[in-house]
């Protein structure tokens, strides 16, 4: 049965970074090994199948310029948190990441954000951004456990006005929330249960009507970096057990290979930062 909250996917705008100077020059989570060679050409296309994916939806799709020397810059997710059209800058755990946070607020700046009252507010507590921080419409959720600090809750809560849910992630395979979960529409999520905590499995229990269970073999090829417009889901081809789990729930899955930012341990949410 087609749930009707699955049936007319909402118009989104996101933030993109083309990986022109993409590389894995240093191993700050399991799947990046420096030693594995990166076929930079290759994972420029398959980017911008992932942007043209969206675009083909009816999204809107800014893109802020690469920079030299920060071969993560791709990962846009992690740039920042926007919701309201208020703006959370991230504060990167690792100092090889670290400039990226101001690469993205100047962006947000230069376009609008802060302007007419809109609060950007830099953050006092490591953060990466929708990396691990989610909005899931009544609530905002947290993980933390690897890169994301537990004390940026009060400065979600207070800059947001939403409620903050903390989730504790074990699994280092797993080591930013949206790795380990996407949320679907406001009450619909899929996750992997062995990547949190029992508290916070019986937490997502608890606040979503609805939890489609990741297989191991899915999880292990990062298909729950997915993005969804309600709808449709933007997750990786290579999910194949995951895509037929969200056709069998209503979705309208859409797989894309990006098997070379996988090298990164990188996806389509990776890729994506929603301006909100």
């Amino acid at each position: 049965m087609t749930h009707t909250t699955r049936v007319t996917p909402r118009s989104r705008t996101y933030l993109m970074c083309s990986p022109e100077y993409f590389a894995v020059e240093y191993a700050i989570n399991p799947w990046m090994n420096p030693d594995e060679p990166v076929d930079v050409d290759r994972a420029i296309d398959q980017w911008r199948r992932l942007r043209d994916v969206f675009t083909g939806l009816g999204h809107t799709v800014h893109t802020i310029a690469p920079v030299p020397g920060l071969p993560d810059m791709v990962f846009a997710a992690n740039g920042a948190t926007v919701i309201d059209g208020k703006v959370l800058g991230a504060r990167f755990r690792y100092p090889e990441r670290q400039p990226e946070a101001a690469a993205y607020l100047r962006w947000l700046r230069e376009h609008g954000y802060g302007r007419d009252g809109a609060l950007v507010r830099e953050s006092v507590a490591v953060n990466e951004g929708e990396g691990d921080i989610a909005f899931a419409g009544r609530a905002i959720l947290v993980g933390h456990g690897f890169r994301t600090a537990e004390a940026v809750t009060p400065d979600l809560a207070d800059l947001f006005g939403l409620p903050v849910i903390s989730l504790q992630l074990v699994d280092p395979r797993f080591y930013h929330l949206d790795t380990a979960l996407t949320v679907l529409t406001d009450d619909v999520a899929a996750y992997y249960p062995a990547a949190f905590d029992d508290a916070s499995r019986a937490t997502l229990a608890g606040y979503f009507t609805e939890l489609i269970e990741a297989k191991d073999e899915d999880a292990e090829v990062l298909g729950l970096n997915a993005v969804s417009d309600g709808r449709h889901v933007v997750l990786p081809e290579q999910a194949t057990g995951l895509t037929a789990q969200l056709a069998d729930a209503g979705f309208s899955p859409i797989g894309v290979d990006l098997s070379e930012l996988l090298k990164a341990g990188g996806g389509p949410k990776c890729c994506t930062l929603e301006l909100r």
